[in-house]
């Protein structure tokens, strides 16, 4: 069969594509990709498929990103639907209905964030599968505070008037400001990559939901690293906040030198961040701007990050505690998921001292329920399936 990935140009959001698509590959079916394809390109392995859609929204990530970076709370949300998901969908529902008439899918699958996949599949009567590279959407985000629950409701609405698509194929007579379908979630499939032992869902999904756990594919080439400067007799922690978090961490990585120097006889910090925004250094700290992340964390005995869901998943995939300071969008309730299933701690990214930090550190690493948990999570993700459950699920939908 062939099958059409749709993607925001997000690294977290393609990774997990990138895995599902070499299992469907090894197995005979064509693959591509299509999305914002400059963007792409640094994503995908050199070999993929990319036929382009909503290029100008893909090249205007990163001036988003400069205004996006400092927002909070609901700031952040309206800018994540204002200026990002909703504009990117509109960019590229007409290079996506391109990508479909000169592909021929038999299968699509949309990121979450990526709205124009489901609006060109349902037009053009493609099946389509969801792709929900992080889970917090799926646990009820909202359920406290109504009001912005309505006013994304009130946005995908908007989104489905505009391009004719309110109501189901066929008919449907749903009001405004309630549609009908929500191009986030499939009616046929949802490839959840996490497992209820972390999510905490008390199975109150339907069955086409499906579990899969993380799906680690080929990633672009791995910077170097200097293995030889891991200390054997340290525990070693990796600190990272992602690739688009760095320059909001200045008063964080503060409080990271600071834990570092107490905790100097005994734990070894890895940061991953750029010297310029950390300042001087203790030795015993390795910093490097970027870390092959996949490869060193069999290494690691905890990591330490914002809570973002790929790297929280690839810590829980090796075992390994977290302590996570949650930044904005799904990071706080992926940082509750840790918390409630015991397999970390959280502590505040924007006043964390020194002393938190290394009291949280302490905790994950000296007490056994942490690394209990995450070893009882790592299980459940083994046997999850992964990028080969994802590959069963969709081969059935055709």
């Amino acid at each position: 069969m062939r099958v059409l990935f749709t993607v925001p140009p997000l690294a977290g959001h393609v990774n997990p594509t990138v895995a599902v698509g070499a299992e469907l590959a090894a197995r005979g079916h064509e693959i591509a990709w299509t999305g914002p394809a400059s963007a792409l390109a640094g994503l995908l392995p050199p070999s993929a498929r990319i036929l382009p859609a909503g290029e100008e929204a893909g090249g205007g990530y990163s001036a988003l990103h400069e205004r996006w970076r400092d927002l909070r709370g609901v700031g952040a949300l309206r800018f994540l639907w204002e200026e990002a998901l909703v504009p990117l969908a509109r960019a590229m529902v007409p290079g996506v209905t391109r990508a479909v008439r000169a592909f021929e899918p038999d299968v699509m699958v949309a990121d979450q964030q990526a709205l124009a996949g489901p609006l060109v599949a349902r037009r053009l009567g493609v099946p389509w599968a969801t792709s929900a590279s992080t889970s917090a959407e799926l646990t009820s985000p909202f359920a406290d505070f109504p009001k912005v629950g309505q006013w994304v409701a009130d946005r995908i609405s908007g989104l489905l008037h505009e391009f004719g698509a309110h109501h189901p194929a066929g008919g449907g007579n749903g009001g405004e400001g309630h549609p009908d379908w929500d191009p986030r979630f499939s009616d046929r499939l949802v490839l959840v990559f996490s497992t209820p032992e972390l999510v905490g869902t008390d199975g109150d999904f339907p069955p086409h939901y499906a579990f899969v756990g993380p799906a680690f594919g080929a990633r672009p080439t791995a910077p170097d690293f200097p293995w030889q400067r891991l200390d054997p007799d340290r525990r070693r922690v990796l600190v990272s906040l992602g690739t688009l978090n760095q320059e909001a961490g200045g008063r964080f990585y503060g409080a990271v030198l600071g834990a570092a120097e107490r905790l100097a006889a005994r734990v070894q910090l890895v940061l991953a961040a750029p010297a310029a925004l950390v300042g001087a250094a203790p030795d015993h700290l390795l910093l490097q701007e970027r870390v092959p992340q996949l490869e060193l964390l069999p290494h690691l005995d905890a990591v330490v990050c914002h809570g973002g869901h790929n790297t929280v998943c690839e810590a829980l995939a090796y075992g390994l505690p977290l302590v996570v300071a949650p930044i904005r969008d799904d990071q706080p309730i992926v940082a509750q998921q840790v918390v409630r299933a015991g397999a970390g701690v959280r502590v505040r990214f924007g006043r964390t001292r020194a002393e938190e930090l290394r009291d949280a550190l302490t905790a994950v690493l000296d007490e056994p329920g942490p690394r209990r948990s995450a070893r009882r999570i790592q299980a459940s993700f083994a046997a999850a399936g992964g990028a080969a459950a994802s590959a069963d699920r969709l081969e059935k939908l055709t």
